[in-house]
């Protein structure tokens, strides 16, 4: 059996699907998703889940957090963290100044994942759920040193990448069929016996 080991860019996975309007698909359990996408002969071993701590508003925030209690849930799966940076902007036509935030550390922690795991021999075939073409370097070393390893590249849905899909050893397309079979069940039991809910806005 092929080992696969899956890699996913949370907010790029987030942006595609607030980009098409569906936030009935966002209480994600992310490795069925992934399984739809095995061939036969593959078996998935491992899921690396790459997101960054919503701050604000508050609603959102514990709306993730609610999430990635019930992601933390699954077996093989695992959560890696980046952070948002602080930036102060001024208005060019009236002075008024604000704050924006851009989320960091992503894509480097993707491709120092997928490098170690490969280096490990970990995986045969590494699933790749992005869009960012920022992933392109590491995917390329990666099909050089690693040879027969394979990476292919999963698009969410409303995203795409021409230098990825170039680079990558196949792509695939996250649609609406595969996220309406990949839901979690309305409530989630932790092992503590916590029950968490798929949040209101999310349906």
């Amino acid at each position: 059996m092929e080992r696969v080991v899956a890699y996913v860019d949370g907010f790029n996975l987030y942006y595609g699907l607030r980009s098409k309007g569906w936030k009935r698909f966002y209480w994600l359990n992310i490795p069925d998703l992934i399984r739809l996408f095995l061939r036969p002969g593959q078996r998935l071993v491992k899921t690396k889940y790459f997101t960054t701590i919503v701050q604000q508003p508050e609603d959102k925030r514990l709306r993730q957090a609610v999430f990635l209690d019930a992601l933390r849930t699954l077996p093989d799966f695992s959560i890696y963290y980046g952070q948002f940076l602080s930036d102060t902007k001024v208005c060019h036509n009236c002075g008024y100044t604000y704050t924006t935030y851009h989320e960091k550390m992503t894509d480097v922690n993707i491709a120092v994942e997928l490098m170690a795991d490969a280096l490990k021999d970990l995986f045969d075939v590494a699933f790749l759920v992005s869009a960012d073409s920022d992933l392109v370097g590491p995917v390329r070393l990666i099909k050089r040193l690693f040879h027969p390893k394979r990476v292919v590249a999963i698009f969410p849905p409303d995203r795409f990448s021409s230098q990825l899909e170039q680079i990558s050893n196949g792509i695939l397309h996250i649609n609406h069929v595969e996220l309406s079979k990949s839901q979690f069940p309305e409530e989630v039991v932790t092992p503590g016996g916590v029950i968490l809910r798929r949040p209101n806005q999310w349906h």
